[in-house]
């Protein structure tokens, strides 16, 4: 039986000319693929213009087999025919390959190609494709076949579950998926979101796999920071917000799409602005947005394919220019800016019921902080216009219109009215719940400078108690040290940086290592140095040996210098370069547990 595989397009963003000189230096050999022992010219063509390029290669392998196998077969390498026929006028690189060894008993047929990308000629894209064919081999067919198509099977997204969850991709948009993904898996030991999670910050930045990583990474760190991820679980709304809110979730729409309804005409903004602060209110926003995404979880699974949107209506009747009351709108556009920046792609479709000439207003406001996408999403009806065609019916079953919009299904969103007076609350109250709400975080953040590591001190009385980390790279690369001393440091002192201009937010930065103090004197190291890189998220632990006081330091790593200078440009293609700045950030938690208690 031939089993055939295709994995997904990817994208080197350098020129297809650079990328054939990088290729070429993998033959005869190359040290930075083990694999390719050996390789020999067997036929080799060049048309008279010199635009066309025709070589066969025998090429020498070292599988990663058992050695069982190997031993059974009589072979310690395995024989690859390549022919390559490279078209410098088309810009085009068209590879064919077949084993030679086993070849009675297995056939395999390669297909690859370099071509110029589309929609940028800078670029290249690489496709490959293979079939695989095994007849009867001792017994060992399985393994072969996983042996020989392991590559193939790793980077393929299986067609079933991209229709079933994610949704048409074209291959380059696979591939970016695929790319990112197995980014975050090395650098986030495994503890990676969702593919649909993923997907959304690509489509957010039309998959410009740079710039949707960088506001990923910080969306991650935000969730972790606030604990977003159990916000459904400890977040409970204040009575206040169950009363006049006049927001709630109702029935889905033609799409599948789950349906909240908010009927903002009808809300008191100041009222509950005075009542319950911007936090709390912002609280209960992130806790609608982590209910849409369950509850588009739900419906995928209900109408057996990808929901991964909701559809938002907003009913305007009532709105006037109380509603333009200067800190309500503040705190609106506060919560416009987070839920963009953490929960792209999530809005399918907002429709805008019942506008009044007051809207203009609020619209000049709001519509700079929104995404020009999501704005395209986005249907406005004045007066009466969403009853006629063209409107409410089009996107909502006439059945689960509400009926204060005429329709006859009774919606349960409260009516909202009046916050009394004797709800508000001062400023002085409603700063210290602010307060409260994000310092119930268990994460703590800091800066680095180059020459001020951020330096946590902890003090161990029980030997054989067991120090715990978890930490993130925000920004830069820091090396992550561990020390310990008999004697208790002195109490920190200021940030020297204070004093050349450079101004770090109070208690983020903290020294403690006196520098009169000699390593292996006065301190010592008691694990290896860690080097860590932007993005990356790390966990550990240390058991202690002795009592005492432990430092756990971060500090500003710079690229030796020889790591960005004298590189051949062809090189550059194997190897990504980063120059970091003068300053980097982390976000951590440290726990000290007995050691009876560290599972």
């Amino acid at each position: 039986m031939v089993q055939k595989y295709q994995s997904p397009v990817r994208v080197y963003k350098h020129p297809f000319e650079l990328v054939m000189a990088a290729y070429e230096r993998r033959f005869p050999t190359c040290h930075l693929i083990p694999m390719f022992v050996d390789s020999d010219v067997i036929i080799e063509e060049t048309s008279e213009d010199r635009s066309f390029h025709k070589i066969e290669r025998r090429c020498k392998l070292d599988v990663d087999a058992p050695r069982l196998l190997k031993r059974i077969a009589g072979v310690d390498y395995v024989y690859f025919i390549q022919k390559n026929s490279l078209n410098h006028r088309e810009r085009t690189l068209h590879i064919e390959s077949h084993n030679e060894t086993f070849s009675n008993r297995v056939i395999i047929h390669e297909l690859c190609c370099y071509s110029v990308h589309p929609e940028n000629e800078e670029w290249t894209c690489f496709e490959q494709s293979a079939s695989l064919d095994i007849k009867s081999f001792f017994g060992f067919e399985s393994t072969v076949e996983k042996i020989a198509m392991k590559q193939y099977a790793s980077n393929k997204l299986d067609a079933d579950y991209i229709k079933r969850y994610l949704g048409d991709l074209t291959p380059l948009q696979e591939s970016c998926l695929i790319r990112l993904r197995h980014w975050l898996q090395e650098t986030h030991k495994g503890k990676i979101p969702k593919d649909e999670h993923i997907l959304r910050f690509l489509r957010a930045r039309d998959f410009n796999i740079d710039k949707a990583r960088e506001i990923l990474c910080q969306s991650l760190t935000w969730r972790k920071q606030h604990q977003v991820d159990y916000l459904l679980d400890t977040w409970s709304s204040p009575q206040v917000l169950h009363d006049y809110y006049t927001g709630g979730w109702h029935h889905h729409d033609k799409d599948g799409r789950p349906l909240y309804i908010l009927r903002l005409g009808h809300m008191d903004t100041k009222g509950l602005v005075r009542a319950l602060g911007e936090e709390s209110l912002l609280r209960h926003v992130l806790s609608i947005n982590e209910e849409g995404l369950r509850r588009c979880e739900e419906n995928t699974k209900v109408f057996v394919r990808p929901i991964s949107c909701w559809t938002c209506l907003v009913d305007l009747e009532g709105l006037n220019m109380r509603h333009l009351w200067r800190p309500g709108v503040k705190a609106l556009l506060r919560i416009i800016e987070v839920v963009e920046a953490n929960y792209p792609e999530t809005l399918g479709r907002l429709l805008i019921l019942r506008a009044p000439r007051v809207f203009p207003v609020l619209w000049t406001l709001v519509s700079p902080f929104i995404d020009e996408n999501t704005r395209k999403k986005f249907l406005i009806y004045a007066g009466n216009d969403y009853q006629g065609p063209g409107g409410l019916v089009d996107y909502i079953d006439k059945e689960i219109i509400p009926d204060f919009l005429g329709g006859e299904c009774m919606c349960e969103v409260p009516e909202g009215g009046l916050v009394p007076k004797s709800l508000y609350r001062t400023a002085e109250e409603l700063e210290n719940d602010e307060i409260r709400l994000w310092t119930e975080t268990i994460y703590q953040s800091a800066s680095i400078f180059k020459g001020a590591p951020h330096e946590l001190l902890i003090e161990i009385i029980d030997a054989s108690s067991v120090i715990t980390w978890d930490f993130d790279v925000c920004k830069g690369d820091v090396i992550f040290n561990i020390y310990h001393s008999k004697r208790a440091p002195q109490p920190p002192r200021k940030d020297p940086l204070a004093t050349h201009g450079i101004t770090s937010p109070a208690g983020n930065n903290v020294q403690l290592i006196d520098k009169s103090w000699l390593l292996g004197q006065d301190y010592s190291m008691v694990e290896s140095p860690l080097t860590c890189k932007e993005g990356e998220s790390v966990q550990g632990s240390h058991v202690t040996r002795w009592p005492g006081f432990y430092i756990l330091q971060w500090k500003f790593h710079s690229m030796p210098a020889c790591a960005t200078t004298n590189l051949p440009r062809v090189d550059d293609v194997l190897a990504t370069l980063q120059v970091s700045s003068h300053k980097c950030k982390v976000m951590y938690y440290t726990e000290v547990l007995g050691s009876e208690d560290f599972r």
